[in-house]
């Protein structure tokens, strides 16, 4: 009896036992950060396993290096394109428990900003300018500014045609941003300033006194233009688009001489007058000074002139180049100017000078009162001379006796006559008497041209 009854006790047991057999949970859990907190291609993403009761673990890491880990810690993860990316983590246990976890990660693209500009027409104003964002990535948004410019800012990838109407430097910023970085890069359009139209001119050497025919030698002094329109009413030619152009005024006047500048988009004129005097036939040159002899040797003040050239020489600047052109020599003994005289230029070297080369003759009258040739050219008479007529009428001859020295009276008048038969006069007005290379004779001289 005692045997039937524990059996039956011992069926009953057994089946509660078992139900109440405990098994080992399992939780898949795990959280991610980004390495140093960057958050743009190339990224590392750091895995911490937070997962409880698990045996075995299975991570996918999508769009990852690597892409699989059966390890508890997979460690960093490396992602190389930005999107987003899920990582799953699958773990089970020895009672056959399983759980699964997903997250996502969104990985950014890097900045690497870049873009172009370039101008339509030219860089005067207005200036129109075109920007191309050349900025490569996913998920980026762009901000522009436009210092100065029209419009003065636009978000977006690419902007309309920016306008900058006032000359100087205009800085143009593009700011990107990911969602977790903002750089910015920063160019400058240089808008040139307006046309600033201004010339003047010079004339031929022979045409210092305007007297017809003229020729002028434009120089143009404007700014910040590309072409020019030249318009010379009377002269020749009458019009040129070159810079600097050459112009004749054949009759006397007074001539407009217009300058239209543009540099393309706008213009701008200027007029200027000039008046042409009527030729009168001669050189009227003032106040020249002729060293003595020891002056122009010792390259301090020349004694020798060139009419053409309108000035005077000392011995180191007389060249071959130079030596036909000068026709008055001037011979001074020292500096008391007890012997003075005019000499011609092929007989310099007789008198303490170098020889001229190429020299030409010029015939001198320097003593008139004693010349005995019919000639008594007064200091009233040169001082009317106002055109050729007068100096025309001289004759003057090869006479020994006028080429005679001359001591330091005044008033003085010297004739003389170049090889190329020009006519002219000398009026002595001052014998200049200093230390002995510094003494001069002051004058002036009136030359058929």
């Amino acid at each position: 009896m005692k045997r039937l009854l524990f059996l039956f006790l011992l069926i009953v047991l057994m089946p509660q036992s078992c139900y109440e057999e405990s098994f080992v949970p399992v939780e898949a859990k795990f959280f991610t950060e980004f390495k140093n907190a960057d958050e743009s291609v190339p990224v590392y993403i750091v895995i911490k396993n937070l997962s409880e009761g698990a045996d075995t673990y299975e991570w996918e890491f999508e769009g990852g290096s690597p892409s699989f880990s059966s390890k508890k810690e997979p460690g960093e993860i490396l992602y190389s394109q930005p999107g987003i990316y899920t990582i799953k983590l699958t773990v089970s246990n020895a009672d056959g428990e399983r759980d699964v976890c997903e997250r996502k990660v969104d990985i950014k693209d890097a900045i690497n900003i870049s873009f172009s500009k370039k101008i339509t027409q030219s860089d005067y104003p207005p200036v129109e300018v075109k920007f191309t964002n050349t900025t490569k990535g996913q998920n980026l948004t762009f901000q522009w500014t436009f210092k100065g410019g029209n419009p003065a800012s636009f978000s977006g990838q690419n902007p309309p045609n920016v306008i900058f109407n006032s000359p100087g430097d205009h800085e143009v910023k593009l700011t990107v941003s990911n969602g977790f970085e903002t750089l910015s890069k920063t160019d400058i359009v240089h808008v040139k300033e307006n046309i600033v139209t201004a010339f003047n001119w010079e004339t031929a050497h022979e045409d210092y006194d305007y007297q017809a025919p003229v020729k002028l030698f434009m120089n143009n002094q404007t700014q910040n233009a590309i072409s020019y329109q030249w318009s010379f009413p009377g002269g020749s030619p009458s019009s040129s688009t070159e810079t600097n152009p050459q112009v004749v005024y054949s009759a006397p006047g007074t001539y407009t001489i217009t300058l239209t500048a543009s540099n393309g988009k706008t213009t701008q004129k200027l007029q200027k007058q000039v008046t042409i005097q009527k030729d009168t036939g001669i050189y009227i040159l003032k106040d020249v000074k002729l060293g003595v002899n020891y002056a122009h040797n010792t390259n301090t003040i020349g004694a020798f002139y060139s009419t053409r050239l309108r000035r005077s020489f000392t011995a180191a600047e007389v060249t071959s180049a130079v030596g036909a052109d000068i026709d008055i020599a001037f011979q001074g003994q020292n500096n008391a100017f007890t012997y003075n005289k005019f000499v011609s230029p092929t007989t310099v070297n007789q008198y303490g000078f170098a020889a001229i080369p190429n020299a030409q003759q010029t015939l001198f009258i320097n003593s008139q009162e004693i010349c005995n040739c019919g000639l008594n050219f007064t200091e009233a008479q040169f001082d009317a001379v106002k055109d050729k007529t007068p100096l025309q009428n001289l004759n003057i001859p090869n006479s020994v006796a006028g080429q005679q020295q001359f001591g330091k009276q005044l008033p003085r008048i010297v004739l003389f006559k170049t090889q190329d038969g020009r006519k002219g006069a000398v009026k002595i007005k001052q014998f200049v008497a200093g230390i002995l290379n510094q003494s001069y004779i002051l004058c002036d001289i009136k030359v058929q041209k």
